[in-house]
């Protein structure tokens, strides 16, 4: 059976995001646009029908005094305290370190380009992922510490490249890009144009073949949701 996803789009404006996840994700979706105002239901409100959620990545900054991040982050709380599976992407991974006790921080530089990453132990998430693999990153922040009882499941020269918490995911690169979408997101960056050109360059079908690997994490991510078991916190009391 498919799960139910909510995907909390952070973008803004008008992107590819919503198509890149409606496409690599395999079950029934449901897209929020969060900075624009549009919220799913609380997790425990009657209309919460949803097996996992997934959050995007985002041009703000997860630090950003942002009314909608606020929400988001006291939205995203209960959800965690429910025991709902999560992955968080780019963005998202930065979102989920932070909201459950983490620090992101602003790296000073970007990480821009299909990069290599290589995982760190074993973890359902990466079912049939090499244990060193490339995939496709645009970010100038960082997870610079994870939240308490946070497990390191991947990195790179960078920094932490994925995390797991609980029944909660991130993941620093971008599995759901096509090569529309890293050449979009390259061209939109106020960056050299030697930079640029350079990254442009690497966006060859090669490394965009190289790539797919990574997309492993969904499928492994929808299995994971499809049959979690929320944890029980006991029997209720009166």
């Amino acid at each position: 059976m498919s799960p139910t996803v909510a995907v909390i789009d952070a973008s803004v404006g008008e992107t590819p995001a919503e198509a890149n996840f409606r496409r690599e994700l395999d079950a029934e979706v449901d897209v929020y646009k969060v900075s624009e105002g549009q919220f799913p239901p609380s997790v425990s409100a009657a209309a919460w029908r949803y097996d996992g959620v997934v959050i995007s990545g985002s041009q703000t900054s997860v630090y950003d005094d942002r009314d909608w991040i606020h929400e988001l982050t006291e939205w995203f709380r209960r959800v965690h305290a429910a025991d709902v599976p999560t992955l968080g992407v780019c963005w998202g991974h930065q979102f989920v370190a932070q909201a459950l006790g983490g620090r992101v921080v602003d790296m000073g530089e970007y990480e821009l380009g299909y990069c290599s990453i290589e995982r760190v132990g074993d973890d359902p998430l990466f079912e049939g992922v090499p244990e060193r693999f490339t995939s496709f990153e645009t970010h100038s922040d960082r997870v610079a510490e994870l939240p308490a009882g946070a497990a390191t499941l991947a990195r790179n020269g960078f920094g932490v490249q994925a995390f797991r918490v609980g029944s909660a995911y991130g993941v620093q690169f971008h599995p759901e890009y096509d090569r529309e979408t890293a050449e979009w997101v390259t061209r939109s960056k106020d960056l050299p144009d030697d930079r640029i050109r350079a990254v442009l360059d690497g966006i060859t079908d090669e490394a965009v073949a190289d790539a797919a690997v990574a997309k492993e994490v969904f499928a492994n991510f929808l299995a994971i949701a499809a049959t979690h078991q929320p944890v029980s916190n006991g029997p209720c009391t009166n």
